[in-house]
């Protein structure tokens, strides 16, 4: 099968949604399938053999974020050009509603569409705005898929059609299989957290806060971060305890990515909203670290309602400090959650839902 994917995010700027795309591209080819990815990026970004490139992407902000996106006649000129050499059975849009590449594919299609709905914010004005103009585009998508109940929700409530939900996936065997990074798992305890620690509902603040508490009896405590953000300002603003216990490693590609998640005794996610599913979530499970996260409905549908990790309120700092110390006070708790986040994960393994995301397409 000939299939068009198309990602509205800038290729070069890690995010739930490229990660996506990307991994669907690679396990959709290693099943057999003929895949082009079109997709902004910079000029002279390297792409893979299967990506296109749209061209630069716009700073907007949406969904609670900054996300760079591409539209304009200039694009849309490329994304024709795109479709009509693909010649594909399919095409698979994500973000179908985003002012991007997304949007422009579905109004220029002529063949079945399949769109992917990742975002599921209440607060989405862009769709609240221009549901009227949607509506006709939004009409030529023949199969609809949400990552998650949530993701759903908005589909039904603002896009019209209902969807099936496939969730994302994670390619366990790779996570599975990564070595620690040197020097690691360490003596005095280690908490873990991948994301842009700057953006406000990624919930760092209340990270460094919990770290802060838990400092004064851990003289050997950790937190390993990667990421992008503002490092200066980042490290400058870190409580005095905590100076010499954070680690600030950057973006990691993915082989470092899954190194950390090997070498930490608990992934710590204290998002505050935004989230329609929890990626990191299936990365740290599938490289066994033991989770504490926010009781977010996206998080707690991930971890099994609290049985593959632990879940604390949104936004409370002295509860994730209590739930950081008693996973890493409890090493049989460690294990019995890295257990179950073992047998949870194995139904979110890329080659399952590819073969279910194929069961759309045809």
């Amino acid at each position: 099968m000939r299939v068009g994917l198309v990602c509205p995010y800038t290729w070069d700027i890690p995010g739930g949604v490229q990660f996506h795309v990307r991994d669907l591209a690679e396990t959709l080819i290693s099943l057999g399938h003929e895949v082009s990815v079109l997709t902004p990026a910079e000029d002279g970004d390297a792409l893979p053999a299967y990506a296109v490139n749209a061209g630069r992407a716009v700073a907007i902000p949406y969904n609670g974020a900054v996300a760079r996106l591409r539209f304009g006649p200039v694009a849309a000129t490329r994304v024709r050009r795109w479709l009509r050499s693909g010649e594909f059975d399919v095409l698979h849009v994500h973000e179908p509603a985003a002012p991007s590449l997304s949007l422009l594919a579905c109004m220029l299609a002529s063949g079945p569409v399949v769109a992917t709905v990742h975002a599921a914010s209440t607060r989405l004005f862009w769709l609240a705005a221009s549901q009227g103009v949607l509506q006709p585009f939004m009409e030529r998508i023949s199969g609809r898929i949400a990552v998650s109940d949530l993701a759903r929700r908005q589909q039904v409530e603002h896009l019209g059609g209902d969807a099936v939900v496939i969730p994302n996936g994670v390619d366990v065997a790779s996570y599975r299989r990564a070595a620690p990074l040197p020097g690691y798992p360490r003596e005095g305890g280690t908490v873990g957290f991948i994301g842009r620690y700057d953006e406000p509902r990624k919930g760092m603040p209340l990270l460094i806060e919990a770290m802060a508490t838990l400092a004064a009896d851990r003289p050997d405590l950790t937190l390993l971060v990667a990421g992008r953000g503002d490092a200066e300002d980042f490290l400058d603003e870190l409580p005095a305890v905590l100076r010499s216990r954070v680690r600030l490693l950057g973006v990691l590609p993915e082989p470092e990515k899954a190194s950390l998640l090997r070498s930490i005794d608990v992934y710590c996610a204290p998002n505050t909203g935004g989230e329609s599913f929890g990626v990191i979530l299936l990365e740290a499970m599938a490289a066994g670290a033991p989770i504490v996260a926010s009781d977010l409905d996206a998080f707690s549908r991930v971890l099994d309602d609290g049985r593959a990790g632990v879940l604390v309120p949104v936004g409370d700092a002295a509860a994730l400090a209590a739930a950081l110390g008693g996973l890493l006070d409890d090493p049989a708790r460690r294990a019995s959650l890295a257990q179950a986040g073992a047998e949870v994960v194995a139904e979110y393994d890329w080659p399952v839902v590819a073969q279910q995301i194929v069961a759309v397409y045809e």
